[in-house]
């Protein structure tokens, strides 16, 4: 049998392909456009071709002849546009970016060009809201696909993370009978995995002189601040003497998961953009008086102990924070294969 084929658009640091690759697909390309992690992409995957570039410059039948792929040959097209606008976080405070959000539109411009075999789309829950996704389904289904839209949870599948994702799946049938919960056609994946078991397999394959084996510098204020957070605890566990006037101001109802710490026997909080930083989460180690580092938030997200991450420390922790998890990414691989018997 060939090796199934695929597509990264909106790569990133490469999450998504690592697992598919696990998966067993072959990623011929990709598309990213911030510089340092398309850094991050090339020095992972050398042997797929990467087009750094904004995604709405880039003709999709161009790529297509580049690539030497014909119209229907593609087996899979994963897209993960920018997911921020879509967050509760964002929409809650009127923070939607419009142009921004209207990338995930484009995805129907590679599927008109490449016609591939299936279409995985991956996103936060927020985008089944969003008129964009019926756009998308919709301009799908006059293309011939049929599609499905999931609730997934990352944790349930040995991902050492809370994360859960919208995803949307099309197949090219319109005789194609999709699963109502993609977590069926993956049972033998099910599973649960814990932080402490997640850092346990990184110290035994931890390198030396690792880059990332470090955490954010903080004053001697903070630290003392999270010194006094208990095991467990968060900001609403801190002495009088070390809360911030910022979350006095703010009450009980907002900010909830600042200054929190990591719990060791579950799964972790879903690793966001600033996801080494103490003040922006439940980030805190589980019992060292840190931050965790670049390293320990990469493990979370299920990343290898030797992924070589390109950038200044924020580019890393943005990268990491914004990357599809590995694992993740291999269980809705092997979930596509079964589906289209790839």
């Amino acid at each position: 049998m060939t090796q199934p084929s695929a597509i990264d658009l909106f790569a990133g640091a490469g999450g998504a392909t690592q697992g598919l690759v696990g998966a067993g697909f072959s990623v011929l390309a990709a598309i990213e456009n911030d510089s340092n992690a398309a850094a991050t992409y090339a020095k992972n995957h050398p042997g797929s071709q990467l087009w750094e570039t904004d995604i709405r410059q880039l003709p999709a039948s161009s790529m297509r002849q580049q690539l030497h792929l014909s119209p229907g040959e593609l087996t899979l097209l994963k897209t993960c546009p920018p997911c921020q606008g879509f967050s509760s976080l964002a929409s809650g405070k009127g923070l939607t970016d419009q142009e921004r959000n209207d990338l995930v539109v484009h995805t129907v411009r590679f599927v008109r060009a490449f016609m591939p075999k299936s279409v995985l789309l991956e996103n936060v829950p927020g985008l089944g809201k969003d008129a964009r996704l019926q756009y998308v389904r919709e301009s799908l289904r006059s293309l011939g696909y049929v599609s499905q839209v999931y609730r997934f949870e990352a944790s349930d599948f040995s991902v050492p993370q809370r994360r859960r994702r919208l995803i949307m799946l099309a197949v090219k049938g319109k005789r194609t009978k999709l699963p109502e919960d993609i977590a069926e056609v993956v049972p033998d994946f099910r599973g649960s995995f814990s932080v402490r078991e997640a850092f346990v397999q990184l110290r035994c394959n931890a390198r030396d002189g690792d880059p990332l084996n470090r955490f954010r510098k903080s004053s001697d204020r903070v630290r003392q601040r999270l010194a006094a957070i208990p095991i467990g605890g968060g900001r609403f566990d801190l002495p009088e003497e070390h809360q911030l006037e910022c979350h006095k101001r703010l009450g009980i109802k907002t900010a909830t998961a600042s200054y929190g710490r990591i719990r060791w026997d579950a799964p972790s909080p879903t690793m966001t953009t600033r996801c080494t930083t103490p003040a922006c989460g439940t980030f805190v180690h589980p019992e060292e008086n840190r931050g965790i580092t670049l390293r320990e938030a990469a493990t979370l997200q299920t990343f290898p102990f030797d992924y070589d991450f390109q950038g200044d420390y924020g580019s890393i922790e943005r990268q990491i924070g914004n990357a599809v998890p590995v694992r993740m990414a291999t269980v809705l691989g092997v979930a596509v294969r079964r589906i289209i018997g790839a």
